[in-house]
């Protein structure tokens, strides 16, 4: 080999090492670039004495563009890597930024409420289970758990009942679309906004005076006394059941009906020939067929149950006994300060909760839905 050549093998490789340092850190350049770019509009948000318009802009364009940035960033990244390395690094670039969100806003608060949960009101003292002992024996907590109980046993049942039947009705009608559309159409009402439409319904005004509240108008009308609704106990709370039910039966209703439309009708024909009547059809084929889907259902509005806090805080915000667990979370963590308390019950929901969503997820894997 000549002297010619040696240098040239010399400085061909002396290049691709060059090269490669050169990708690299410009690779790990751009990431450190557009994190520091990030951190600085969160540090704006954060501390920033802009003004309101100005900085809600900002957030806008920090959080969209943000997100977008990192993407591209890392799927830069990534493609400048080996095929070897790059197979098993894209898994990680859609699904790991989702993980990490889900562990910073779900997991580390659950470990933090836990925590908090064994502590005194400042956070400071060690207690035990003196917190869970006063969730289980508080005479207003032993009242919220029994409107919760309510809530999950009549409020699911009902939602459930009440969308089985609309759907098999409709199903039957030549106005399916209309019923459907008018049945469904709560859902696209928040809880708040629900809240504050029946509050004019139960609205209650002193005998004599003119009544706003359209039960009272009847009530009235037909020579009766105006009742103040959110005050009768224990049946306020059904009065809110009854508001959860309007809101969730088009959801029921609509994943149901669609359940029912995938029954084979040769199957339903065949019972008619045979003499069954549409009751036994519904009874024996119908319901067997969906309950799959109902125990879906079922466990969908058992969750929003479990959790309900809007509809009880916009109408009575807890009183005349119709605190539920949500509500008592919140005022022990916002109003009376006592973090111990408020993570306490925090724990209890989650812990009612976690058996449900173990079960939907089990249903799924069954499915093969993931």
């Amino acid at each position: 080999m000549s002297v010619d050549q040696e240098k040239k093998e010399g400085s061909t490789v002396l290049q691709v090492v060059v090269t490669g340092i050169g990708r690299a850190l410009f690779a790990v350049f751009v990431p450190v670039v557009t994190f520091f770019v990030l951190w600085r509009g969160f540090l704006f948000l954060r501390d920033s004495g802009a003004p309101q318009v100005v900085i809600t802009l900002v957030a806008i364009i920090w959080g969209v563009g943000g997100v977008v940035a990192l993407f591209f960033v890392a799927n830069w990244v990534i493609q400048r890597m080996p095929v070897e390395w790059r197979t098993r690094f894209v898994p990680f670039l859609f699904v790991g930024p989702a993980v990490i969100i889900m562990a910073w806003y779900l997991f580390l608060p659950t470990i933090r409420s836990l925590y908090l949960s064994f502590f005194d009101k400042f956070s400071k003292t060690f207690v035990g289970l003196e917190n869970y002992k006063y969730v289980f024996t508080n005479r207003t907590m032993l009242i919220a758990f029994r409107n919760n109980v309510l809530l999950l046993v009549l409020g699911t049942g009902m939602c459930v009942v009440f969308g089985l039947v609309i759907a098999i009705l409709a199903d039957r009608s030549k106005f399916e679309k209309v019923v459907k559309s008018l049945v469904f159409l709560p859902m696209a009402i928040s809880f708040v906004g629900a809240g504050v439409i029946w509050k004019f319904i139960y609205a209650y005004k002193a005998p004599g005076l003119e009544q706003i509240g359209l039960l009272n108008a009847v009530v009235t009308a037909l020579g009766g006394e105006p009742v103040g609704w959110f005050t009768v106990r224990p049946w306020n709370t059904v009065f809110l059941i009854i508001i959860l039910v309007w809101l969730q039966t088009g959801f029921a209703m609509v994943v149901l009906s669609a359940a029912i439309k995938g029954v084979p009708k040769e199957l339903i024909e065949a019972a008619r020939i045979d003499g069954a009547r549409e009751m036994r059809i519904i009874f024996n084929i119908v319901i067997p067929f969906i309950k799959s889907t109902l125990i879906m259902v079922s466990t969908a509005i058992l969750l929003i149950t479990l959790k309900v806090f809007d509809i009880v805080y916009a109408m009575t915000n807890g009183l005349y006994g119709t605190e539920v667990l949500a509500s008592q979370q919140y005022k022990q963590m916002f109003k009376f300060l006592h973090y111990g308390r408020g993570s306490t019950i925090a724990i209890v929901i989650l812990l009612a909760v976690t058996p449900v969503i173990w079960y939907n997820l089990k249903q799924f894997a069954q499915r093969e839905v993931f």
